[in-house]
């Protein structure tokens, strides 16, 4: 049963007594990141070094030991991994994702945590693809693509068809990692370590308390699950897009004062137009991050207070959060247009971020489609995406 390989999983993890401080693991990133980049994946040991820092109890409510983080505070922490590498901030927002399975029945949600509240878990949603409807839930058999982080993960979800009785919205069906095999497809330019891979299940019943709609109700009455569902998934996605733009400012900064072109020409910084456009790329960044937390706060206030988010918060947090990945992907562009020759070369720095900042802003949740729903929101109008509230 699905519920037993997970409490397996969970309660034979080794915490260990010593204490690891947020630091601590970042410092450990910097010198693993190439690693997970040629590998092409985050590994589990350094998800378990994610979940002693508390990253994966983010988003497990309360009543089963979670230690739920307003959202603008798990966000800064996303922000600060994704400084040192993008791919594993990506992986890491996910801790977030919990917050979809506070839509499951509250016993699924017991079974789940039974082991504690340090659960990963990593979905490939898409292309929904059909299930047969059996007595107890679900058949499940195909093909599902982009489940980032899903080497690291306890459980795993997919996507299957909704129906009258969830208003449409797809269902996510959740198995264990032993019913799923794991195929290795990830030829990418940009956020490569984040072992996005497909997911393969073949003719496996998944009962139907173990599945949940995207977007559901809460089964668990706490202000983070009051939280809106699909914009939280959207900012954290749009905050690793922050933090990669925040390392490339931060080298051009430190490098143009001592690199000079081969033919001579003046120093980085000796050059008006390079600080200039540093300086414009730090007001454009620093804006875009301070309206996106501002609303997050906002909103935050909202809930706690045991209101409802409006339409129109919702509008604001997603039109933020494009934005803001818009944004960030802008300034790595900008900085690597002014930097001259050096950035062509496969090792730069600004090569690497250059990709990974690319990567938040192609996303569903972060395209241009998003302006065009904020704005009819905003304006009274029902919005033109699916999914968008």
């Amino acid at each position: 049963m699905v519920q037993t390989r997970v409490r397996e999983s969970v309660e034979t993890r080794k915490r260990g007594d010593d204490a690891v401080t947020f630091d601590d693991v970042l410092a450990e990133l910097e010198d693993r990141r190439t690693e997970f980049d040629e590998q092409r994946y985050v590994p589990k040991d350094f998800v378990e070094r994610l979940k002693r820092i508390g990253i994966y109890r983010a988003s497990t409510p309360a009543k089963f030991g979670g230690e739920p983080l307003p959202p603008a505070e798990f966000l800064d922490r996303i922000e600060r991994i994704s400084v040192v590498d993008g791919s594993t901030g990506w992986v890491a927002s996910f801790g977030s994702a919990l917050i979809y399975l506070a839509a499951l029945p509250l016993e699924t949600q017991a079974e789940l945590y039974r082991g504690g509240p340090d659960v990963t878990f990593a979905g490939g949603l898409f292309p929904v693809q059909p299930a047969e409807v059996t007595d107890r839930g679900f058949r499940v058999d195909g093909r599902w693509k982009f489940a980032s982080g899903c080497m690291g993960a306890d459980i795993l979800g997919v996507g299957i068809p909704g129906d009258a009785s969830t208003g449409g919205k797809p269902r996510t069906a959740l198995l264990s990692p032993d019913q799923v095999e794991i195929v290795q497809e990830w030829d990418v330019v940009g956020m490569r370590g984040t072992g996005s891979f497909d997911l393969v299940v073949r003719d496996t019943e998944v009962p139907r308390e173990w599945t949940f709609i995207r977007g559901g109700e809460a089964t668990v009455d706490e202000p983070l699950y009051r939280y809106p569902v699909i914009a939280y998934a959207a900012q954290v996605l749009a905050v690793v897009g922050s933090g990669v733009a925040r390392a490339a400012l931060d080298h051009a900064e430190q490098v143009g004062g001592g690199y000079a072109g081969v033919t001579g020409a003046p120093k980085l910084a000796d050059r008006p137009h390079y600080r200039t456009r540093v300086a414009s790329a730090e007001a454009a960044l620093r804006s875009a991050r301070a309206w996106f937390y501002d609303l997050s706060h906002e909103v935050w206030e909202t809930v706690v207070a045991g209101d409802p988010a409006t339409d129109e918060q919702n509008a604001h947090l997603r039109l933020a959060s494009a934005h803001l990945a818009k944004t960030a992907s802008d300034v790595v562009g900008d900085l690597v247009e002014i930097s001259g020759t050096a950035p062509i070369n496969r090792g730069h720095p600004l090569q690497r971020l250059l990709g990974d900042a690319l990567v938040p802003k192609q996303h569903a949740f972060l395209g241009p489609a998003m302006y065009d729903s904020a704005g009819a929101v905003l304006m009274g109008l029902d919005p033109t995406t699916p999914g968008f509230q």
